[in-house]
This record gives structure tokens, sequence and C-alpha cells, in this order.
């Protein structure tokens, strides 16, 4: 890919417990073992949980940046795998909405970040709430995490669905997480693909993939590792392994959305 602006890619979903917090994680480490910068934003801001499955304790998160004055630079925290990490906080109401001036004090501050990394990986919140949508909207590329769970389904609908109807995004990366194999993994996608074919013109779907139910992975989440630092052969780090080596054919879109970017000064400064 052209690596001379970060590409920022959202890990979203439409319903919690699909396990988006642990492909962030691992999509981050290997896209590191690769020699590529990255950090990962933990965007869950009310319910941060990035430093937890990597049984870190960062001494400031994003609550300090916004409410005490702490520079990025203090807040952005080594990880033992090879990326870095910006960690939010949990059980703290304040941070449940951001508002205008933290958005802008937020990405501001992440300018400093632009000659740094190769990728921005966003850990967003689960659902449609106001801060969902903020970090899905400042990304260049969305990628929905399913699971074979019937309310997964809908659920990534909605999110979808707002998402175009609201604020004319219609391209999404689709990834199938703690699937059986392959075929009901793309059964499941090609439902997703139905609905939004039928009923919300102009969407499209890029199916990257599926990572499969792996014992592994909970053990991995016991042990607050990344599930390919314990076992790089293991079903589910291969496939991750595979899908990062898809993220790295991306190249940053040139064409904008009219919806304000990380790293948006020089992305503007591209056209």
């Amino acid at each position: 890919m052209n690596t001379e602006l970060p590409l920022v890619i959202s890990v979203t979903s439409g319903k919690g417990g699909v396990g988006k917090t642990n492909i962030s994680v691992n999509l981050a480490s290997r896209l590191a073992a690769d020699g590529k910068r990255v950090v990962l934003l933990d965007a869950d801001l009310g319910l941060a949980n990035v430093d937890v499955l990597l049984g870190l304790t960062p001494a400031h998160n994003l609550f300090h940046l916004f409410h005490e004055g702490v520079g990025l630079s203090d807040v952005l925290m080594d990880t033992p795998y090879g990326f870095r990490i910006l960690p939010a906080s949990s059980g703290v109401s304040e941070m449940l909405s951001l508002s205008a001036g933290q958005k802008i004090t937020l990405l501001e501050a992440m300018d400093e970040l632009e000659d740094a990394v190769d990728y921005l990986i966003v850990d967003t919140g689960a659902g449609i709430n106001e801060n969902v949508m903020y970090f899905n909207l400042a990304a260049q590329e969305r990628l929905v995490i399913l699971t074979p769970e019937p309310t997964s389904l809908t659920d990534a609908y909605a999110l979808i669905k707002v998402m175009q109807q609201n604020h004319d995004v219609n391209d999404f990366r689709i990834l199938v997480n703690m699937a059986g194999d392959d075929k009901s993994a793309l059964d499941i996608f090609r439902r997703l693909y139905r609905a939004c074919d039928h009923f919300l013109s102009g969407v499209g779907l890029d199916y990257v993939g599926m990572v499969p139910r792996d014992a592994g992975v909970r053990k991995a989440v016991i042990n607050q590792k990344p599930f390919c630092a314990l076992d790089r052969d293991g079903p589910a780090c291969r496939a991750v392994t595979g899908i990062a080596k898809t993220i790295q054919s991306w190249d940053v879109p040139h064409a904008l959305d009219g919806n304000i970017k990380f790293f948006w000064k020089r992305l503007l400064f591209r056209q």
C-alpha cells in the first residue's frame, strides 16, 4: 500500500460480545509483526478494556487528555507486542459522550502521530450511539465484526443503515468472527449482503474473511495476552495473520466522504 499517509481503520459492531476488541488487539499485533507502526486507540470510552486484555496498567488515559491537560505522548503506551495503545477510561460517565470541543481536541492531538504511524486501529464501542458514530465517521475504513448469532446480523444491519442514511457512508468491510467454518461465515455475510442490497440502495460490502472458533482465544483472554502471542499456529491467529496481510493491500482512500477525519489536514491537502 501507499504508506505516505496513515490508514485509519475503525473496528466496530452493532452489538457487544462479538470479539471486536480481541480482533483489534490481534490485528495490531500482526501488523506490528510485519514491521508496521501501529497505534490502537481504545474508543470504547466509557467501557474501555484494551488495557485489560493486554494485562497493562496505564498511568494516563484519554480522560486525562480531555480533563487534565495531559499530552498525547503521556497517554501513549508501549506494549510488549510491538504496537502502542491509547487507552481510555472505564466507568467514567464524563466519557460517555464527547463534546464538540473534545472531538476537536482529540483530532488535533492525533495530528502529532501522523508521521509516526502506518495504521491507526480504532476499537469503537458497540451500537449506534454518538461516540460510535463519531469514531466510525473519522476513520477511512470501517471493519464491521459479525458473528453467526442472528442478533449480531440484525444489529450490524442497523449500524450500517444509520451510517448510510444519516451520514452518507456507503462502504464497509465485513469480518465474521467465531465462525464454525468458511461456509457458515460466508452464509452470514451473504445474509447481511442481501438485506443491505434489498433495503439500502448503494451500500457496498467487502468480505474480508473469517476468524474461526478457537479454544485458545478464551485461554488468551484469561491470561490477558493476544491469542497470537500464545499460539501463532492456532486457527484464530492464522486467520488474523491473513487478514492483516489483506489490510496491507488497502490504500488510503483518495476520495473523502465529507466527514472530518483523523489526519484530515493532510488528507484534504492531498486532494
